[in-house]
């Protein structure tokens, strides 16, 4: 909708008041079509945006509002510059965190070997801790079911804040990242990756999430201080030589298949290449020499174990290592012990969790002799998935992984260069990208063995014992995704012949969440199902995001992109900084400390809530402070009263008419610079710097030029025009800087005056402005008038006056230039200072004084 379209102006109200603004203008940008996309644009045309998915796991918080009301400051300005924004809203509603919730929620857990049941019904009201403790087993597909009805309405929950907050997203647009499209475009991402070789399976040690029962990959993995304890373990050395081992997981002694040392550690040079015997269980295991281990931890030389940290795994690799695998998926040692490994020591530990082994393992190093001194506590970092709640274990597992240059020098750096192509706000935000990508230490690993997410596409051939070929997929053609191979027989057999020999078993995993994210500019812009779309937004113009998923969301997006388009999939980055709490600590869900936004909104309104928000620059974090939410609410009040009283002096009428009067031509002119400054700031990603100017330059033009200008606007004549003509100009153009951020209240006041929405006016110009009067102005004075002004109110507040007392006689002393260029405003400084005579006093003092006499 333009400026010129023929929507009826509402009025100015006798009472304007905040309340109530949001729900009436959310749903007349909806009906009105305000925010649509118009895809007949070209794409030099186009803003794309590549918004994040909000995880439908929980509540929204007041990060979210902190984050995406940046980006919302972005979509607005490019807008009102003339570009057709590409704003979706998308869901991300697969993985883990819905799994949990939906557990959680309902107190179910999902079993494949269960039937689907179609009768089953979840319960009608959320469970309690004992259901939650001892949760009912359904089916694979019933707890699919259950997902999707809980994120639709979490879904429902999430929109509705959204529009509250006045977020500008063409609602015609959303996705969801379990949905069908989705699945669709991450089958065939997955495929191509796959037909080109950087899609591949392995069996390798896996870092794996016992509650959650899944890998995990090394993007998600985060340190946790945890209490443990060194204990000492005496091996056996040749001719009777005690080595001493100093370990913080003695229940991996049976899964030792070497000790390391440093190459150059002297003390045990003469030892590598030979072999000393494990304590307890007496299995001959080598000594070698590599360069990781430490000579000044511990004792100097360490056990190595399959597998007990991401240390062992490096270890057991380069050096050729023998395997002997003892925790199993379940986080419990494996009933029997492995090959090489004596049956009757190993016996006592079998079935155990990994707390309980250790302890057992102490006792039978105690009372062979072989633990030397007492356990000595410490702290240290443990690695936990991100989102779950027990330390991570290394098991051995066959899983799905895509090339990431982790192991690739050329990928690496293709993807390092990517990096420096990119536009980062702000920049030193590309360093924590390269280092993230120089430290890869692996590829990525994509598979999940979960249940709420994208299956992967792939079945395999069972031979004639019932095995499956893994070397040989079976795929589909692009044509038929998506599919879900646990319920879908592979072309060219039936279901009958799934898990027969000769028949065919399908994959059960899923994708990883972050291998669909990684394609939302794909999922979103019509990839491979909307070609002249995907045409006019791809590659996109912005990622808004937070810095702690560079290395997840940010970097698999590039590296998706990269494989398949040889492009970045966009051309800037934003990163927003973290919301604390009043003790400076970041909030986050697990301290406790974060405030839901809803009420908040309600209680003070969306645009005292999105000023708070944007007072954040990219990149820094931002306290929470509902006193800087009040002056939000402060600043929206005053704009809808500055603009009823200058619209009820006639401004609406003169909107086009030039301003002639040097104070009215001043104040147009420091406007102009405003205009400038503001623009520049919004391009360059600075939605902060153009908030603060133009609340600044609001209220100097509130507190001054209105108080100097009015007794004028209120007569007739051409000194009451100009001013008139000026006091529309100013109203149009601060209505129109100040839409970014506060999308309400200027909304409310244009449609006072003007025809369709100010967030589809064009956005003020220089020109514009320069354009409203009839010859240059100098700021300096409009700056001059209100020093004169500020000193006759002194004078009054002094004395304790009203400001409507008279001032009979007023003196102004300063150099004679200056006095020169105050006569050229004196009319109006007499005027807004209610002073009968003003008498000007040239070379009496160095600066501008103002002497009244009562």
């Amino acid at each position: 909708m333009s400026d010129t379209a023929k929507t009826s102006r509402a009025g100015v109200p006798e009472r304007p008041t905040l309340d109530g603004l949001e729900d009436p203008w959310a749903r007349r940008w909806q009906e009105e079509g305000t925010y649509a996309f118009d895809r007949s644009k070209q794409r030099s045309d186009v803003y794309a945006i590549d918004t994040p998915p909000p995880t439908v796991s929980g509540e929204l918080h007041m990060g979210h509002v902190f984050s995406y009301t940046h980006t919302d400051t972005v979509a607005r300005f490019q807008r009102m510059r003339g570009k057709a924004v590409f704003y979706p809203m998308g869901w991300d509603d697969n993985g883990l965190p819905t799994e949990r919730r939906v557990q959680n929620v309902y107190g179910v857990r999902p079993d494949p070997a269960l039937p689907y049941d179609p009768d089953w019904t979840a319960p009608a009201t959320p469970v309690n801790d004992d259901a939650r403790k001892n949760p009912t087993a359904i089916s694979r597909r019933n707890f699919i079911e259950l997902c999707e009805l809980l994120t639709a309405s979490d879904e429902q929950v999430f929109e509705a804040l959204w529009r509250r907050l006045g977020l500008s997203v063409d609602w015609s647009l959303t996705y969801t990242t379990i949905g069908r499209v989705a699945r669709a475009a991450s089958q065939r991402a997955f495929l191509r990756n796959l037909a080109r070789g950087e899609a591949y399976q392995a069996e390798a040690p896996t870092l794996w999430d016992v509650g959650f029962a899944t890998a995990v990959a090394q993007a998600e993995l985060e340190d946790r201080e945890r209490p443990g304890a060194y204990h000492r373990l005496r091996f056996a050395g040749p001719d009777g030589r005690e080595v001493l081992i100093d370990t913080t997981r003695p229940e991996l002694l049976p899964a030792c298949v070497a000790l390391v040392c440093h190459p150059d550690d002297e003390r045990y040079a003469d030892l590598v290449g030979a072999a000393v015997r494990t304590p307890v269980f007496g299995v001959e295991v080598p000594v070698r020499a590599h360069p990781l281990a430490d000579p000044a931890k511990g004792t100097g030389i360490a056990m190595v174990c399959t597998f007990g940290d991401l240390t062992d795994v490096t270890w057991w690799r380069d050096l050729e290592l023998a395997t002997r695998v003892v925790i199993g998926r379940d986080g419990r040692l494996l009933p029997e012990p492995p090959a090489g490994v004596p049956a009757q020591p190993y016996a006592a530990l079998a079935g155990q969790a990994v707390n309980g082994a250790r302890r057992t393992v102490v006792a039978l190093l105690a009372d062979a002799g072989a633990l030397v001194g007492e356990p000595r506590p410490i702290t240290h970092p443990v690695k936990f998935y991100e989102k779950g709640d027990r330390p991570l274990e290394i098991v051995s597992t066959r899983q799905w992984y895509l090339r990431n240059g982790g192991r690739d020098g050329r990928l690496r750096d293709e993807l390092l260069a990517r990096g420096r192509e990119l536009r980062w706000v702000p920049e030193h935000m590309r360093h924590r990208y390269e280092h993230w990508v120089g430290g890869l230490t692996g590829d990525w690993l994509v598979s999940r063995q979960r249940f709420f997410g994208v299956p992967v596409p792939v079945w395999y051939r069972l031979d004639d014992i019932g095995e499956p070929d893994w070397s040989q997929p079976l795929t589909p053609e692009e044509s038929l995704l998506p599919v879900d191979p646990s319920s879908e027989p592979p072309p060219g057999f039936t279901e009958s012949q799934r898990g027969r020999p000769g028949g065919f078993v399908g994959d059960p995993d899923v994708l990883d969440t972050w291998a669909t994210s990684s394609l939302t500019p794909q999922i979103v812009g019509g990839w491979e199902t909307d070609d002249d779309l995907f045409r006019r937004v791809f590659p996109m113009d912005l990622r808004p995001q937070g810095q702690e998923i560079i290395r997840t969301w940010l970097f698999a997006t590039v590296v998706r992109s990269h494989l398949e388009h040889d492009v970045l999939p966009w051309r800037n980055t934003v990163l927003s900084g973290w919301i604390l709490d009043p003790d400076r600590k970041k909030m986050s869900k697990s301290k406790g400390n974060v405030v839901t936004p809803m009420e908040l909104l309600q209680r003070h309104g969306s645009d005292a809530v999105r000023y708070w928000a944007a007072n954040g620059k990219p990149g820094m974090d931002l306290a929470f402070d509902p006193a800087q939410i009040k002056v939000g609410r402060r600043l929206a009040t005053k704009l809808l009263n500055a603009s009823k009283f200058a619209l009820g002096l006639g401004a609406a009428d003169a909107l086009r008419a030039p301003a002639t009067e040097p104070l009215d031509t001043a104040m147009l002119a420091e406007l102009s610079g405003l205009v400038g400054t503001a623009t520049s700031a919004f391009d360059g990603y600075d939605h902060t710097a153009a908030l603060m100017t133009t609340e600044a330059f609001f209220w100097r033009f509130c507190d001054d030029y209105i108080e100097l200008v009015k007794e004028r606007a209120y007569g007739t004549g051409p000194g009451a025009d100009s001013a008139r003509a000026a006091l529309a100009t100013a109203l149009s153009v601060q209505l129109r800087l100040f839409a970014p951020v506060l999308p309400f209240v200027t909304e409310e006041v244009w449609s006072w005056w003007r025809y369709g929405s100010v967030h589809r006016a064009p956005w003020p110009t220089t020109y514009e402005v320069g354009r409203a009067v009839q010859a240059p102005g100098d700021p300096e004075l409009l700056r001059l008038a209100a020093d004169a002004l500020g000193q006759v109110r002194r004078a009054k507040s002094e004395r304790k006056l009203s400001m409507k007392a008279e001032v009979p006689l007023a003196e102004a002393l300063g150099p004679a230039a200056l006095l020169d260029q105050l006569t050229l405003v004196a009319a109006d400084v007499r005027a807004a200072g209610r002073i009968a005579k003003l008498d000007l006093l040239p070379d009496r003092t160095p600066e501008l004084v103002i002497a009244c006499a009562f």
